[in-house]
């Protein structure tokens, strides 16, 4: 069942879509984009295609895709959508140009779906890792102690994208991962909040196929390039509540954004304009309670 979901905000255009059981909240922020302060430069720059199966449930539920970028500096890490990046600066682009939300829907259409809207900092601050979201019309901090995976190197080995790597693997935030790291690289880095091994991970997913990495490029930096971060006006949370909030949003998205945003005027209606009071999306995080 297809649905759309508009939101009206008094000084800010919202747009709100829901697809065939995925979600998506654009929420045109200027400031997620020119408010950003540097605080490293990068060296390399590495491209992932990342699979996720938000529905664990339905037999005929296909996994989604999402390109992450990852950007590896001195002292820190910063690891984001890139849909997510291209389709916010397009939308806050056509918000300036005054687009109407159809325009802004097939603009966001064209680029393609995107679930991700976290950006994380790893080993920033020092010992820390940095989340930033958004939630409906609410940014979110979430700073955490870092957690480096308890990893096992075993000796069989592969070669991908032209890469010698070993293989390793690990429980970490409740789920058993498999990785494939290269020397050749010797980064401690990885997508999402993996690293610890003594080479970049090429490859990595958990045992159940929910979650997976599978990197696609890698660039030498060899002009400067920031390594940028917006702090200004984002509402501090631990990583408990956090996850709360994901779990309501997904429950129910239309209460949780009238209780976090009651001055944003909500509608859904289905494929044949009949209204609809709730709906839910399948939820299966990528971090579990062990």
């Amino acid at each position: 069942m297809n649905k759309k979901l508009f939101l009206t905000l008094s000084l800010l255009g919202c747009l709100y879509t829901a697809l065939s059981s995925h979600a998506q909240l654009f929420v045109v922020d200027t400031s997620s984009i020119f408010n950003q302060d540097s605080i490293d430069t990068q060296r390399i720059k590495v491209q992932y295609e990342m699979t996720y199966l938000q529905d664990t449930v339905s037999e005929d539920a296909k996994p989604g895709r999402e390109t992450l970028m990852l950007e590896i500096g001195k002292q820190y890490s910063k690891c984001y959508s890139y849909n997510f990046y291209v389709c916010d600066s397009l939308l806050i682009a056509d918000a300036q140009a005054g687009a109407s939300k159809e325009t802004m829907l097939q603009h966001a259409a064209a680029i393609g779906d995107s679930r991700i809207s976290y950006q994380i900092f790893k080993h920033y601050p020092a010992g820390k890792v940095t989340t930033l979201d958004r939630l409906a019309t609410t940014n979110f901090l979430c700073e955490e102690k870092e957690e480096m995976p308890e990893w096992t190197v075993l000796p069989d080995t592969a070669t991908i994208l032209s890469y010698s790597c070993q293989k390793a693997t690990c429980r970490f935030k409740g789920r058993n991962y498999t990785a494939w790291y290269t020397m050749e690289i010797p980064i401690s880095e990885g997508p999402w909040k993996l690293y610890g091994l003594p080479g970049l991970i090429i490859k990595a997913g958990d045992d159940k196929k929910h979650y997976t990495f599978s990197c696609t490029g890698i660039e030498q930096c060899k002009t400067p390039k920031p390594i940028l971060i917006n702090l200004k006006g984002r509402e501090k949370v631990s990583r408990p509540n956090l996850n709360k909030m994901y779990e309501r949003m997904a429950k129910d998205p239309m209460s949780f954004i009238a209780s976090t945003a009651p001055n944003v005027k909500v509608s859904v209606t289905d494929e044949h304009g009949n209204p609809m009071k709730s709906f839910s999306i399948p939820y299966n995080p990528i971090e579990l309670s062990e």
